[in-house]
């Protein structure tokens, strides 16, 4: 609790909303994770490089990781990690005898 209010874990909100990172949200952490890439090959420290750009030092030492095994290519956005999910207006689950409706 902070301040007498509830932690909020917005990746299990993102989640069950079904709202993911927006196209704009995407763009923008795939261009944090280039600007790393050019700090990695400079040789700056992942702690130097978080401050710098504002993000946990866990997420750079990721992006250092996926760096070395791919270089910058392997940074980049792989697009949306999965389609939103829904069901047909009245579509209600599995009835009783199997029947889907």
């Amino acid at each position: 609790m902070t301040a007498g209010r509830p932690l909020r874990d917005h990746r299990r909100h993102a989640v069950s909303t079904g709202d993911g990172l927006t196209a704009e949200r995407q763009e923008l952490r795939e261009g944090l994770r280039l600007q790393a890439a050019k700090r990695f090959a400079r040789g700056e420290a992942s702690a130097l490089i978080a401050k710098a750009l504002r993000v946990s030092v866990r997420s750079v030492q990721r992006w250092r990781r996926t760096w070395n095994e791919g270089g910058p290519r392997a940074l980049r956005s792989q697009g949306p990690t999965s389609q939103p999910r829904w069901a047909p207006r009245g579509c209600t689950g599995p009835t009783a005898d199997g029947d889907q409706s």
